[in-house]
């Protein structure tokens, strides 16, 4: 099988490291006290709708490594569909689409169902692993980082 190679147009961490460590920093700060598997599954959804190769493949082997299945994988971009989420997982995914598409903002009753399964400070950290992750999105994305590289 032959594939089509994107070509990486920086190697971001190189250029800014100060910029890079900082970000790194902030997605260890924001990872505190959150389920390994829920984190992983709002990364991932988030990587979809970035359309971030990179970052969708390195959360699908992190969540994987965290114990979660292939089927939940799978049927994440089409997680309002599926019954496979619980309602907290649900409504972390609702959150995570809401703010990675903020233009359309985030509805009262989005947050309010985040907020019923997260007490304040689970939510804080649940918003920030949220534009954590959709600020590695936009800069793999825009660097064309791609799967398979550090």
């Amino acid at each position: 099988m032959t594939t089509f190679h994107v070509p990486q147009r920086m190697d971001f961490s190189a250029v800014a490291p100060k910029v890079f460590k900082a970000v790194l920093a902030l997605d260890t700060a924001a990872r505190e006290g959150l389920d390994p598997v829920l984190l992983e599954l709002v990364q991932i959804r988030a990587s979809q709708i970035n359309h971030c190769a990179y970052c969708i493949d390195y959360h699908t082997s992190d969540a994987r490594k965290a114990g979660e299945t292939e089927e939940r994988i799978y049927q994440l971009s089409a997680w309002e569909e599926s019954s496979l989420y619980t309602e907290k997982e649900r409504a972390a995914l609702a959150l995570t689409e809401a703010v990675t598409l903020l233009p359309q903002g985030v509805s009262d009753e989005v947050y309010s169902e985040a907020a019923k399964h997260f007490d304040d400070k689970e939510l804080a950290q649940l918003i920030a692993l949220i534009f954590t992750v959709n600020a590695w999105n936009r800069m793999n994305v825009t660097t064309r980082k791609t799967p398979g590289t550090e």
